[in-house]
């Protein structure tokens, strides 16, 4: 596999750009290297199979969505109370929702993954390395909840951000005040 880390990076961005637009169908080798400015044959020499360019794009899309450390830090002085837990989700809401290309991509992936046995071993091991990341700052923070509460409002979660991306429920609601109830609802505050 060439070593250029940088290209890489860039091969999947642009890969996440059309499979935001175009949906998993639309991605190709051809169509990335396209969206990315590179000559026919660049993404294919990075990603050999379509598993591999599409398993690089979920570990992208984690990496995009990463927390800003400078947001995180001052969290981190308050005290382990399930109104840091509802600060901490909304958080996550709105990194979700702020980059609704990468949020979209993500459910892309999945859908992908259930129909491509070789992509749902990659994705499920880049899921399962986040959800475990997750539930590991919550344990380590002393955040009330374990990994039970995590799982609960990973679904919970998921379902705001698909109601939101998507064609939704139909009536119109906060998004804030819908998070903070999720959160109140699933997590014991001990």
């Amino acid at each position: 596999m060439p070593r250029n880390p940088e290209r890489r990076t860039q091969l999947a961005d642009a890969g996440l750009a059309v499979l935001a637009e175009a949906g998993a169908r639309g991605l190709t080798h051809r169509a990335v290297d396209a969206a990315a400015g590179f000559p026919a044959g660049t993404a294919s020499n990075y990603f050999r199979t379509r598993d591999a360019l599409l398993g690089a794009l979920g570990e992208r899309i984690f990496e995009r969505l990463a927390p800003d450390p400078a947001v995180l830090e001052p969290l981190a002085h308050r005290k382990p109370t399930i109104d840091l837990v509802v600060d901490y989700v909304r958080y996550i809401v709105e990194r979700l929702l702020g980059r609704p290309e990468l949020s979209l991509a993500l459910l892309e992936l999945r859908l992908e993954a259930a129909r491509r046995p070789g992509l749902q071993e990659i994705l499920a091991r880049t899921l399962r390395e986040g959800f475990d990341a997750d539930v590991a700052f919550h344990v380590d923070a002393g955040l009330p909840g374990g990994a039970e509460e995590v799982r609960l409002l990973h679904f919970a979660i998921d379902g705001l951000v698909l109601d939101q991306l998507t064609p939704g429920t139909g009536h119109p609601y906060d998004v804030d005040a819908a998070t903070e109830r999720l959160v109140r609802r699933l997590v014991r505050a001990d």
